[in-house]
């Protein structure tokens, strides 16, 4: 630390940041556009300008730029310089001349950095009275709406899609007052990625295109914060509602999970919360038809079924760790099952017990960004979890910054960072089957089939530790990539290990587990991770039960009871077919329709994450709490306050009813040891700050009547829930020290955009001042002795006449909650399957999935071997997900016929 004077006032600052990040972490208003804590400095827009003074004797001193001056034992500057503001001051008149000064109108209002720093620079008056430049603006997909007459030239969309998140088209164009921020020519932004320019603009240029369907001023929504169910990484979300309605998802930080991004499937996936597709009323069949009825009537009607016989319970893992307790309570634990089939159970089974007893420590992102030598083995992330590419992509970065260190550069100094690094390797080795989007960010790419991947990693683990089993029959290249990888993991301070379950292979897991112990073995301390398929995938896992297979032998004449999860996409016809048909009766408890509900003798609509608050376990092991941000009119509740009411209406007395979620949270901790720290993921319903609860709205907020305005202007009391702390309205107590896992929103005076989370941090680009967020559930057993997996496979052999089919993972297409979504629909493309061998232009191909024959595209693979093929999971065979040989049947152009996919 160094101290440091601002404006006579002595503060202590970190030796390592530049003075821009020095002011604003003692608290002092300095505007600035530019620079960004994840992107460093590049001093594009002069606005955070200082007077420094040489010494205490100095009474001139001059004008620098705080983010490109680093901060210096003894440093005397001053912000509040007449000098120094009126230069800030020419700075943003400069910077407003040909912006359209359209504030009413355009929906970075009330939230807009350039507002704040406008403001907060005294520019109040507009002196330019010329004609404007102007732009065309562009069309940019689904996600990011284009407006660029705002544009300030900042650079930070640029550096962020460019450098940051690796996209490649989006640049700079022109020069001067010409410069031009967009693609080459209109046409949807590739980057998984492109929906951070909206949170990353301190414009609006770059907007939320969704939102802008369903507009509501900040000032005019209720906030909550969330956690992102579209895929096992657990990012941080905060969620708006308006009138009952989800209008957008944002970011929210957390220091070592998500940080200051997310992905676009994460950000545009929450339109399934609003679609007509959801359940919203009990029903069973009546006459033949599923009838809705009364919510007492449905239950009344479960509890004569229940008495006919036994209870079977399906969980799911994208279902709260609550509703999914209390159906085990429900059926008890030798009838209920984690709602995964096979190989998927076992897998996520033996991924949680490699990582919970393994010697490597589970990665966070942000641990992940700062490794200096990985592995990915046999799994394609930035498909599979794409915030997780991202973090990924930065291990470039940490190469970089070594050179720097070299040149005693700063690593916030962006720019000369990147230039000094431009001809560094990153230690970053990838194998996968497929081409992926980390291949072009590798030292090594290596394309393998699963089975050769896994031989691959026993390799390297053998070279790092003899005692760990060898391979034979490897080729030279194989040896030597293995020896390669193998120097560099243990060259490395921090080597990270990544692999997962999207080709259901028990030996890459293994293999990778081999490798750690390895690296523990020679005095190393690894980094390891497994993608896991769902959102609450690890907490199934650690609640223990039995998979799909085997309770679909125990529902035979029993009432089967489903929970939030579609079978159809886990069995495939025939046996979804046989489970149902065998089953006395299917309940079923979800949001959505689906095929599995359509099949039901009775079901209850239950909450979806936007409408209750529960509890989700990630990858990574951290339990967080979601919050619920919509008030839904009855019948809807969370799918735990079903199970009760079931219970009750069954005359079933082990299942008390629990009146809050604090409650059941409280009995699972009890319960169930492995869970006993979830009450610390965030505080209770009653928690209080300054004696008062949070609330979840600004100070602004319009009144209640104006929202019903259409219907009576009468005022109604707000909506309240038992399980949450946050006040549904903008009545109670809201702080930058409360607690970072209940933050509704950001805003502190004079700081309405989220630029305003600094105040909130301890230190900037740190950890929040109310604490973390979540709490971490399983960690590898530190300094252990691994064992080694002994069961190396055999490598891959082709087989005459058929393909080895494996699946192909999609950010946008493969996932099942994110596709009712209907941005996300339109960014998905149509699936096809990739060949490796010649196909000719225009092919289609006939196969076989679980006994279903589709038609679909074909399309020539050149990374693929010949004998192989790739195929998106569920877009083709809703159940189909797992390799597996087939015959494909290559039909000439000619001779297409009418496609049987439900593409």
């Amino acid at each position: 630390m160094a101290k440091i004077v601002i404006d006579g006032r002595e503060v202590e600052a970190r030796s390592d940041v530049n003075l821009l990040q020095a002011c604003l972490e003692a608290g002092e208003d300095l505007p600035y556009f530019c620079w960004h804590p994840e992107l460093g400095s590049v001093g594009a827009c002069r606005q955070c300008a200082v007077k420094q003074y040489a010494n205490a004797d100095d009474t001139r001193g001059r004008i620098v730029m705080a983010c490109m001056t680093p901060v210096t034992e003894g440093a005397i500057i001053s912000v509040e310089d007449p000098e120094a503001k009126e230069f800030r001051g020419e700075v943003v008149e400069w910077l407003m001349t040909n912006h359209p000064h359209d504030c009413p109108v355009c929906e970075e209002g009330g939230e807009c950095h350039l507002q704040d720093m406008t403001v907060m620079t005294g520019h109040r008056e507009r002196r330019y009275r010329f004609d404007k430049r102007t732009h065309n603006n562009q069309e940019l997909g689904p996600f990011v709406k284009h407006e660029m007459n705002r544009c300030i030239a900042c650079y930070r969309c640029v550096r962020f899609y460019r450098d940051y998140a690796g996209g490649q088209d989006l640049g700079v164009f022109a020069s001067h007052n010409n410069v031009y921020f967009g693609r080459h020519e209109s046409g949807t932004l590739e980057s998984p990625f492109s929906g951070n320019l909206i949170e990353v603009c301190p414009t609006g240029v770059f907007t939320d295109k969704p939102f802008s369907k369903m507009y509501s001023r900040k000032w005019d929504m209720r906030g909550a914060p969330s956690v992102c169910s579209n895929c096992a990484t657990g990012c941080n979300t905060i969620i708006n509602e308006r009138a009952g309605k989800v209008r957008r998802t944002l970011n929210r930080y957390n220091d070592e999970v998500n940080r200051y991004f997310l992905c676009d499937r994460g950000r545009f996936g929450h339109g399934w919360v609003n679609a007509p597709t959801r359940l919203r009323s009990a029903g069973y069949v009546i006459n033949g038809d599923m009838t809705p009825v009364p919510a007492q009537a449905a239950l009344d009607h479960f509890g004569k079924i229940a008495a006919s016989g036994k209870l079977v319970g399906i969980g799911s893992p994208r279902a709260s760790l609550e509703s999914n307790y209390a159906l085990r309570k429900l059926v008890g634990a030798e009838n209920f099952s984690t709602g995964m089939a096979e190989p998927q159970h076992s897998l996520v089974k033996l991924a949680v017990s490699l990582l919970a007893a393994g010697p490597a420590r589970i990665a966070t992102m942000h641990e992940m960004e700062t490794a200096d030598g990985a592995l990915i083995l046999g799994e394609d992330v930035s498909a599979t979890s794409p915030r997780m590419s991202l973090a990924l992509r930065q291990i470039k970065r940490t190469a970089f910054n070594k050179a720097a260190d070299q040149a005693r550069v700063p690593h916030w100094m962006d720019a000369s960072v990147r230039t000094l690094g431009q001809d560094t390797i990153s230690p970053l080795f990838v194998v996968s089957p497929t081409v992926t989007d980390l291949d072009g960010f590798a030292q090594d790419a290596i394309r393998a089939m699963p089975e050769d991947a896994a031989r691959l990693g026993f390799a390297i683990a053998h070279r790092i530790d003899a005692s760990a089993p060898d391979v034979a029959g490897l080729t030279e290249a194989e040896a030597a990539s293995a020896s390669l990888i193998a120097e560099a993991l243990l060259a490395s301070e921090k080597p990270l290990l990544v692999s997962g379950l999207q080709y259901a292979s028990a030996a890459l897991l293994q293999a990778t587990a081999n490798i750690a112990s390895a690296l523990a073995a020679k005095g190393k301390t690894p980094l390891i991770s497994f993608v896991l398929p769902e959102a609450n995938s690890m907490g199934l896992a650690l609640m223990d039960g039995l998979s799909l297979d085997t309770i679909a032998a125990r529902s035979a004449d029993a009432t089967l009871i489903v929970l939030e999860n579609d079978l159809s996409r886990r069995l495939d016809g025939a046996r979804f077919d046989a489970l149902v048909e065998s089953a006395a009766n299917l309940v079923v408890l979800d949001h959505s329709v689906t095929p599995t509900a359509i099949r039901s003798q009775v079901t209850f609509p239950s909450a979806a994450y936007s409408e209750t608050d529960g509890t989700l376990v990630s990858a990574e092991g951290r339990a967080q709490r979601f919050f619920q941000v919509v008030y839904p009119d009855a019948p809807l509740q969370a799918g735990w306050r079903w199970i009760a009411d079931m219970a009750q209406a069954a005359g079933l007395s082990h299942v008390k009813p629990w009146g809050k979620l604090d409650d059941l949270i409280a009995e699972i901790a009890t319960t169930m040891p492995v869970f006993a720290r979830i009450p610390e993921a965030a505080p209770g319903s009653d928690y209080e700050l300054e004696g008062t609860p949070l609330r979840s709205q600004t100070h602004r907020v319009s009144g209640r009547t104006a929202i019903r305005a259409n219907i009576s202007v009468r005022d109604i009391p707000p909506p309240s829930s038992p399980d949450t702390p946050l006040h549904s309205t903008m009545e109670g107590s809201y702080s930058t020290d409360m607690p970072g896992t209940l933050v509704p929103f950001y805003q502190v005076p004079g700081w309405n955009s989220e630029q305003s989370l600094n105040r909130f941090q301890q230190e900037i680009g740190g950890k929040m001042r109310g604490g973390d967020c979540g709490v971490r559930l399983v960690e590898g057993v530190a300094n252990a002795a691994g064992s080694y997996a002994m069961d190396v496979p055999s490598a891959f052999a082709p087989r005459a006449g058929q393909f080895m089919l494996l699946p192909e993972a999609r950010v946008f297409g493969t996932d099942e909650m994110s596709m009712m979504a209907q941005p996300i629909a339109e960014r998905a493309a149509p699936a096809v399957v990739r060949i490796g061998g010649a196909v000719a232009k225009g092919a289609q191909v006939r196969l076989s999935l679980n006994g279903e024959v589709f038609t679909v595209d074909a399309v020539f693979d050149p990374s693929l071997p010949e004998g192989v093929a790739t195929c998106p999971p569920h877009m083709v065979s809703r159940s189909w997900s797992a390799p597996g040989w087939v015959s494909l049947e290559i039909t000439a152009p000619a001779e297409r016929i009418g496609t049987e996919s439900a593409v």
